[in-house]
């Protein structure tokens, strides 16, 4: 008789799974969690952004073009990338799409390219009030490498500036310096709110407090999954 621990990962392997949340709310860091525990695929927008100009395909040079000019990328772009990354998963393969959909065309798009399989799974929705986002997004670093969150406050480097993980070097984007960081949050739940409501009426949604500690968040989320 397999344990309660190893059925439910087991089970969960095939899940299809969206992560949504406001800048700040931890999506990067819960989703890697996550995906490791459960035992799925995951990915981030970005990061296909990145590895698509990084092999200068057709969408990775649309991609550039409107980052260059500072816009957000288009939605068919974004659809495009992220659909093909889905396509190329096993049958049965589950997923977990980090900070993807963002809009109500890209929920579509997402529920047209899984109409077969069931549509989507699960979708969890990390809350996190407005004063602790910006709390935390002033003081966030990246690396440049592979993208791991850390925090000058709570969640510091072993070496500074340095990542633990790979080596490479911590910076602050552009749109976490205060001045940029309001209207970010406020551009987010403006485009978020329609998309929560979305997944609600179709009863997929998962609401996780997200200001717990980030086992807390974890812990939520895993018992929100299983």
């Amino acid at each position: 008789m397999p344990s309660r621990k190893r059925e439910m990962t087991e089970n969960s392997r095939g899940l299809k799974m969206a992560l949504l949340g406001p800048p700040g709310a931890g999506k990067g860091t819960q989703a890697m969690r996550l995906a490791d525990r459960v035992g799925v695929a995951r990915v981030a927008p970005g990061e296909l952004f990145r590895k698509h100009q990084k092999k200068e395909t057709e969408l990775g040079l649309l991609a550039r073009g409107y980052m260059e000019r500072g816009v957000l990328v288009p939605d068919d772009v974004t659809i495009r990338m992220v659909m093909e990354w889905i396509g190329h998963l096993g049958p049965g393969d589950g997923f977990l799409l980090d900070g993807f959909p963002r809009t109500l065309a890209q929920a579509r798009a997402l529920d047209g390219k899984l109409e077969d399989d069931g549509g989507i799974d699960k979708v969890l929705h990390i809350k996190v009030n407005q004063e602790e986002l910006i709390r935390r997004l002033t003081g966030r670093l990246l690396c440049r490498d592979c993208q791991t969150p850390y925090h000058l406050e709570s969640s510091q480097p072993g070496k500074p500036g340095t990542c633990d993980r790979c080596g490479g070097e911590l910076y602050q984007r552009e749109d976490d310096r205060p001045e940029a960081v309001g209207k970010r949050i406020e551009v987010y739940f403006a485009e978020t709110e329609p998309l929560v409501d979305y997944y609600m009426r179709a009863c997929k949604l998962k609401e996780i407090h997200g200001e717990g500690t980030i086992e807390e968040v974890g812990q939520a989320m895993m018992e929100a999954v299983g």
